[in-house]
């Protein structure tokens, strides 16, 4: 099988442009095909703020109302999306940009209305990996914006964690997948406040226990649970490292390692 390697970068990266430019350094080095999957949350609050847009914050989520989807449309698929494709060019990585609407990439829904109502955020629905793999038999490298579409001609803001969970599961049918996700911490830390003590290997029993003592809480939550379902779901490797540890981490040198058992298990 091809070995493809799925990234999502976010975090304090996507607006720090040493840190950024460091971190797609590393990036076009990969070996074997790539995709790239990105945030901007921190880019589009700012925007925001200067046309006057009011940001308002769920438990971390962002509502979308229309004013806010035409910021993070804009933030997103122009912005963010076209300044990494021109730094990936200048690395000779010969980068396309897109969004789920782009080659009907990613269809999602309009997520339902429950306790909150949060506009128009999308739910994944479907994602063309036929698509993506001609793409890269180009010899192109995707860079994916957190957006997709509801095929009735409106875009949806989606979760950038779980876009790339979702690209990773449908290309693991025709590929071996690795799925990274960086950002500017060293992996999943074991105390919050030393950068250093990221935990080296974490499985679904692990990241139950570390939950239940509040040591794994907020927002790495939902990543880890898009990141185990991956693994369920046919991806090979999921990893969790910073932005400078890339390289490293993709070697397992570096972040944290999930797997769905610990090698004394599997055997």
């Amino acid at each position: 099988m091809n070995n493809l390697t799925v990234i999502k970068i976010g975090g304090n990266v996507i607006d720090n442009p040493d840190a950024l430019t460091r971190f797609l350094t590393a990036f076009a080095s990969l070996p074997g095909d790539t995709i790239l999957i990105h945030g901007g949350g921190k880019i589009a609050t700012q925007v925001a703020e200067k046309l006057g847009v009011q940001t308002t914050m769920v438990d971390g989520r962002r509502i979308t109302d229309q004013a806010m989807l035409d910021v993070v449309t804009m933030v997103y698929g122009g912005l963010v999306n076209k300044q990494i494709v021109a730094k990936l060019q200048a690395l000779d990585s010969n980068a396309i940009g897109l969004t789920g609407a782009d080659a009907n990439i990613i269809l999602a829904e309009k997520r339902p209305v429950k306790e909150v109502d949060y506009g128009f955020v999308g739910d994944i629905v479907a994602v063309d990996s036929g698509r993506l793999q001609s793409f890269m038999r180009q010899e192109l490298t995707p860079v994916i914006a957190p957006l997709t579409h509801d095929e009735m001609g409106n875009m949806l803001n989606t979760n950038a964690d779980t876009m790339a969970s979702a690209i990773a599961v449908d290309l693991s049918h025709h590929n071996a997948v690795t799925l990274v996700y960086c950002f500017e911490k060293k992996g999943v830390l074991s105390d919050p406040a030393d950068d250093d003590s990221a935990i080296r290997e974490l499985t679904p029993a692990l990241y139950a226990e570390y939950k239940a003592a509040g040591v794994i809480s907020k927002g790495m939550i939902p990543k880890l649970d898009n990141a185990f379902n991956a693994l369920q779901n046919g991806v090979e490797r999921v990893i969790i490292c910073h932005a400078d540890e890339l390289a490293m981490a993709v070697q397992e040198g570096a972040g944290t390692t999930l797997r769905l058992a610990t090698n004394q298990q599997e055997s």
